[in-house]
């Protein structure tokens, strides 16, 4: 096997008696023992230092030329917990130059470590050449002595009429990860909450929003943001972690705003956080948070974004499970275009609780069966090779299914490592469905992680993990970005839990704030139990096969369903939507995903559109749901061109835009339309 990965790395230990900097595609940091500057054609950040520790001085958004404070923070942040006393603390500087993990962007790291007499902490400062963020991590120190402020600690409204009615009254500093005084008077201020566990939810983003005057809140959630609405120039606080009720490492609230002093603080420690500064409103807010997330995990067209298909949707289970059947598998796969087949739960010698053979085990599988991950010695006499050899000859890969030992915060990562990097060695087996992962602790988290960054590392990238998020207590959507798709829905026509507009629904929500090709989205075999929907307008059997791959395919695709039991009409429209759909990814998926037209609700026009980073020419797709227009128009965000050519590449109808408008006729309901917009 090849070395973990090739890591370019310069360490520098630098005197902290004298300034430094250092360069590297375009970022760059320079420091001193009173102040730290780090930044890149997009952004800049600088904190002054006083005793190792940091407080904010600029934000600057070099885009739009906008200094975001008015003035340092009111307290040190990042604060890594502690006395804040003062104390001659000593600095050392380390900076890193390339990949910390094999999957993510060439970047900048810089590492502070602070050493006092009474405490010991360390702050990592990471930036890309094409994000407009600075990712910050801090640990160590101690959060024993940190007092909270907040409204308990504001006067309460009692009838007597003064000014700063709702002004904190701050005691001491808090563990804040931001402490940012904002420089716009007028700013809208939106929590977004999301929602994973989706075996329990179907809607999945939720948006408030505020025009605070002198109100002081709280929120808990991954993702903040706020803009000049005047301007369309904004930040975005993303937290990279587990959302909220998942975390191990739990914060009451993770933004506090203080809205008549423009004061904004981010907490909650644990888990690291970028700051991302953005233009061009609710587009271009979209681009930024897809621009950073693939800076941790860069886009691979050999990798990413494949059409995927997965036994277990036709609740089958593992009752049909065999070579034989596999292969049959394979053949269909390649019919319809499948990039992975994928197995699911049942390939395997020991019997989960989700058997069709009787209730198994769930989380402590080694303790069920030490040989519980070899391949079934009925179902799979020659093991795993001939199903990865019969998919390799058909221009496919081969996946499992695979659920992480839950047994003592799951302290047999490594030899679950061990096992897939196994399957990666002999099999060849490169995609792999996590299942049943439970954090429950500090400890389990961890282990997981190390678990993931093993295979990973040893791989140098090549397995692709598609991280189950529909129960349990998982990463989600933010705690694990580098590993790859977060599994979504379980949904099935046979509890009558399937309709194609939800999903889209649910793609579209979370593509604002997700990068779709992170997310792997299902549509069904929609000729099965159709007797369940008699009399619904918008069930599945109404969707042509073709319109439910292209409701998805924005996404990574997730056939979920046996490939081998799709009826013929499913393989006479939709081979040739992948087919084009193939050539055409790669722009799809490196380019800027925006949801537009309207939030499906199975009755509006929507769609999305992915514009290509020169923003010269775009990828679209468009639906007509169940409504009586068959004529809609939109502008195409991001896109620079105004008058440009068209070109259908699936679905029925037209398209022209001129004058910076798409025109679209679709002439039938539950139809689509795919094209390409260029000079």
């Amino acid at each position: 096997m090849k070395p973990v990965f090739a890591l370019l790395v310069a360490l520098l230990p630098i005197p902290a008696a004298f300034a430094e900097r250092v360069e590297h595609l375009g970022c760059y940091a320079e420091w001193s023992e009173t102040e730290i500057v780090v930044g890149n054609a997009l952004v800049e950040r600088k904190w002054t230092i006083k005793d190792g520790w940091l407080t904010a001085t600029s934000l600057r958004d070099k885009t739009s030329d906008t200094e975001w404070l008015r003035q340092p923070g009111r307290q040190p942040a990042p604060h890594p917990g502690g006395d804040p006393a003062n104390e001659k603390r000593e600095l050392k500087f380390t900076t890193r130059k390339g990949k910390i993990s094999p999957v993510e962007e060439d970047g900048l790291l810089v590492i502070l470590e602070v050493s006092g007499a009474k405490d010991s902490f360390n702050y990592r400062l990471r930036i890309f050449p094409n994000s407009s963020g600075v990712m910050l991590q801090s640990s160590g120190g101690g959060a024993a002595a940190i007092t909270t402020e907040g409204p308990k600690d504001a006067k309460k409204p009692d009838g007597l009429e003064q000014a700063n009615m709702a002004k904190p009254d701050p005691k001491k500093p808090i563990q804040a990860l931001e402490d940012l005084m904002l420089a716009p008077q007028h700013l809208r201020y939106t929590q977004v909450e999301l929602k994973d566990q989706t075996d329990f939810y179907d809607e999945l983003v939720f948006e408030r929003e505020w025009l605070p005057l002198q109100d002081l809140f709280e929120v808990a959630c991954n993702v903040f943001h706020l803009e000049d609405p005047l301007k369309g120039n904004g930040l975005i606080f993303l937290k990279l972690g587990p959302l909220p009720h998942a975390r191990p490492v739990k914060s009451t609230w993770d933004i506090r705003v203080a809205g008549e002093g423009r004061r904004v603080t981010f907490a909650g420690p644990g888990y690291p956080w970028t700051v991302l500064p953005y233009q061009q409103g609710r587009a271009g807010r979209i681009a930024a948070l897809q621009k950073f997330q693939r800076c941790l995990r860069q886009y691979e067209p050999q990798r990413d974004g494949m059409f995927l298909s997965n036994t277990w949707g036709d609740r089958n289970r593992d009752s049909r499970i065999s070579e034989d059947f596999l292969l049959k598998e394979v053949e269909a796969g390649a019919r319809l275009g499948v990039d992975v087949v994928q197995v699911d739960d049942g390939w395997q010698k020991g019997m989960t609780g989700n058997s069709a053979s009787g209730k198994g085990a769930w989380g402590n599988f080694r303790a069920a069966d030490p040989e519980f991950w070899k391949p079934h010695p009925e179902r799979f006499p020659n093991g795993l090779k001939p199903l990865v050899n019969a998919a390799k000859q058909k221009g496919m890969k081969f996946g499992l299914w695979f659920g992480p030992d839950a047994e003592n915060d799951m302290a047999h990562w490594e030899k679950d490592a061990d096992m897939l990097l196994e399957a990666f060695d002999k099999a060849g087996v490169e995609y792999v469905k996590i299942d049943a992962v439970e954090m429950k602790s500090p400890a389990a988290e961890v282990n997981l992680n190390r678990f993931y960054s093993k295979v990973l590392e040893k791989t140098e990238g090549h397995v692709v993990f598609d991280a189950d998020a529909t129960a349990g207590l998982r990463p989600g959507y933010y705690g694990s970005i580098q590993v790859g798709p977060i599994f979504l829905e379980n949904r099935y026509t046979d509890w009558k839990r399937y309709w194609p507009h939800h999903t889209l629904r649910n793609l579209w929500t979370l593509g604002a704030y997700v990068d779709p090709v992170r997310l792997r989205m299902e549509f069904l075999n929609q000729s099965r139990h159709a007797d369940k929907y008699k009399g619904d307008p918008l069930a599945p059997a109404n969707y042509p096969p073709d319109t439910l791959f292209a409701s998805v395919m924005f996404a990574s695709p997730l056939g979920w369903f046996e490939v081998s039991n799709l009826p013929e009409d499913a393989f006479k429209t939709m081979p040739d939507l992948v087919k084009v759909w193939k050539k055409e990814r790669e722009a799809i998926f490196s380019g800027s995903i925006i949801p537009i037209g309207q939030a499906p609700d199975g009755y509006v026009w929507t769609g999305f559109s992915s514009v290509s980073q020169d923003r010269k020419s775009a990828r679209l797709v468009v639906f007509r749901e169940l409504n009586t227009s068959d004529k809609w128009s939109t502008e195409i965000p991001l896109l620079h061109s105004k008058d440009a050519k068209v070109t259908v590449l699936g679905g029925k109808g037209t398209a022209t835009f001129e004058n910076g408008i798409l025109q679209t006729t679709i002439p039938d309901t539950l139809q689509y339309l795919f094209m390409k917009v260029e000079p």
